[in-house]
């Protein structure tokens, strides 16, 4: 097992991604790619930790604004992939708000953002049709977050990503270790109903082709620490503190309201996840 990238000076460690990681190579080609590289991309510990309770203002890397279309990034917004037959989403394809997460099983603040924001954001919004949900995995501390991503995606082809995420992200359950034995469990407490097509599935080529192609393009948008999220085009990064995402989620909510209605396409039907796209391209 890798060992996770060295503490700065703060006083707590940040969730980031080894400065050797060589898959880093923000790609500035579009100016709301480049601006979100650079919110993403130097993210320091008072941005990524989660507020203390009872503090003021978000703090969040996107601030919040009035004005909904402050710090959101048009170009970002086609990387939701709103496609209906995503296992790793949660809420209609055509919701008005899509937020991505790029996360890692092993990071404990996208831990805390998994049991004490997102059920909230689930419950208000999700359920409501305002809000998608799109998972990324961006394993950034080594092997085991490599294999928890793939046991992840396993879990998801049996229909059981969400609660293999549940179970991965439950108080205590990281540091217990993401080994094979380990892993079998967690999906067994999710309800993976066929355990021999997940152990398969897990060491697959398609597995670590989807990994690496959510890994890429969170990288292209030079986000070096988890949680890193977009939400309609505006990057916010860390755990930040539920009103911070409840106030984002409503402005771009308002935002897609106001915006002029265009007649229904038909949505082409998306290739198969890992199946050569270049990342961030057509999502």
């Amino acid at each position: 097992m890798s060992k996770n990238p060295p503490k700065p000076a703060s006083k707590a460690p940040s969730k980031r991604a080894p400065k050797s990681a060589s898959k880093a190579k923000p790609l500035a080609v579009v100016s709301g790619v480049a601006v979100a590289a650079v919110l993403l991309g130097v993210v320091s510990y008072t941005a990524t930790r989660p507020a203390s309770p009872g503090a003021a203002g978000s703090g969040s890397v996107a601030e919040v604004s009035a004005d909904p279309s402050a710090g959101v990034y048009a170009e970002l917004e086609a990387y939701a992939r709103r496609d209906a037959a995503d296992k790793l989403a949660l809420g209609r394809a055509d919701a008005p708000v899509v937020l991505i997460e790029y996360a890692d099983f092993k990071c404990g603040y996208c831990g805390k953002f998994a049991r004490d924001t997102e059920p909230v954001l689930v419950k208000k919004y999700v359920d409501s049709g305002v809000l998608r949900i799109e998972w990324r995995n961006f394993p950034i501390f080594g092997e085991e977050s490599e294999a928890v991503a793939r046991a992840s995606w396993a879990a998801g082809q049996q229909g059981r990503f969400w609660e293999f995420h549940k179970a991965a992200y439950a108080e205590g359950a990281k540091e217990k270790g993401f080994g094979k034995d380990r892993l079998a469990a967690l999906a067994k407490e999710a309800g993976v109903p066929d355990a021999a097509r997940f152990a398969k599935d897990s060491e697959g080529a398609p597995a670590r082709a989807a990994v690496s192609a959510d890994q890429e393009q969170g990288y292209s948008l030079g986000a070096t620490s988890t949680p890193s999220f977009l939400i309609n085009g505006r990057p916010i990064a860390g755990a930040q503190p539920l009103e911070t995402f409840t106030e984002t989620i409503e402005a771009a909510a308002k935002a897609a309201k106001a915006k002029p209605s265009k007649p229904s396409e038909p949505r082409k039907s998306s290739p198969p996840a890992g199946a050569g796209e270049k990342p961030g391209a057509g999502q």
